[in-house]
């Protein structure tokens, strides 16, 4: 059967074409009864609106790029909590009507792939993940006028959902201060990441308030990384008896590295994480870390980009910290 069409609807209906395409487009100017009407002989009809045509009257093409920076160590293919953010963006933003584009950006030649996309009009805005400070393209992306925004701050100029990223830091290093701990060191994150930054940050006026020596090694967000890291500190100083990683898989990676050099786990060294994955409680102890939904943080992320396609306030919002004490500190 040929598919029901504008005119159609409109001729059963009784009612003109304009009308029902202002019925089916959501307009707020069409009485009551007109509506009701319309959309009877829509459901009799089985009448579905030609999404292309759709999108031309509304300039709109109900798309939605989900750019992920990929680096060349494979951030995204080695961490869990990115395969979790791109399911819940997309269900998010799939509920809402939007058609998801996911696209990486982890090259100058990727990057410029994403610009010239965003600006040949094939998206409503933009969800950026993982993006690190020196990235120009968030930038870029924001001169374009479309809404955008970021899974973790980056660009000043883009609005974002963060976690408390020096909330976490503080409330992990008091931790472990509070067991007695007295050589607390640090595994950081990539320090052109602003989370990275600001847990560095944290760590480190804790410390002060407390007059202790920071102990400092620096990471990826890797485990790999994290278990590099961990023989460096025990290097540095051989008795140290607590870490806090900036991220959980470091302490994964940072755990084995202090198994491997014969430290017991929290006797000899207390660890703590930050993100709180599957994989930390299934560890060798169960991991203590700071809590992070990636489901909450995606969908929030998801959820402020929507809001400003209807207009709404691109006021950044920061998630809280919360600590989850497991058996490793």
């Amino acid at each position: 059967m040929d598919r029901p069409t504008l005119e159609a609807v409109a001729a059963r209906a009784g009612v003109s074409k304009s009308s029902v395409s202002r019925v089916i487009n959501g307009a707020t100017s069409v009485s009551p009864s007109i509506r009701d009407v319309v959309l009877r002989t829509v459901r009799e009809l089985g009448y579905v609106p030609h999404a292309a045509a759709r999108n031309l009257a509304t300039r709109r093409t109900n798309a939605v790029a989900l750019v992920v920076s990929d680096p060349p160590k494979g951030l995204v293919s080695d961490d869990p909590m990115f395969s979790a953010v791109v399911r819940q963006a997309s269900r998010t933003l799939e509920a809402a009507g939007k058609q998801v584009v996911l696209m990486l950006a982890g090259s100058d030649e990727s990057r410029a792939r994403v610009a010239g996309y965003v600006a040949a009009g094939h998206v409503d805005g933009v969800m950026l993940v993982s993006m690190h400070g020196a990235d120009s393209l968030p930038a870029t992306l924001a001169r374009r006028g479309l809404p955008i925004v970021s899974l973790g701050r980056t660009n000043p100029a883009v609005p974002y959902v963060d976690n408390d990223n020096l909330g976490g830091a503080d409330l992990a290093v008091r931790h472990l201060l509070g067991q007695g701990r007295r050589r607390v060191a640090t595994i950081t994150g990539p320090l052109d990441m602003i989370a990275a930054q600001e847990r560095l940050t944290g760590y480190h006026a804790v410390l002060r308030e407390t007059g202790h020596r920071a102990i400092v090694a620096i990471g990826d967000f890797t485990r790999i990384s994290g278990a590099e890291a961990m023989r460096q500190l025990l290097q540095d100083d051989p008795g140290l008896d607590a870490v806090f990683a900036a991220n959980d898989l470091m302490a994964v990676g940072a755990l084995r590295t202090l198994r491997e050099s014969g430290r017991r786990v929290p006797d000899d060294v207390a660890v703590i994480g930050f993100d709180d994955i599957e994989a930390a409680l299934y560890t060798t102890p169960p991991l203590t870390t700071i809590h992070s939904s990636m489901t909450d943080w995606a969908s929030a992320t998801a959820d402020l980009l929507l809001g400003l396609f209807d207009g709404g306030p691109d006021t950044p919002v920061t998630l809280p910290a919360e600590l989850i004490v497991r058996e490793s500190a």
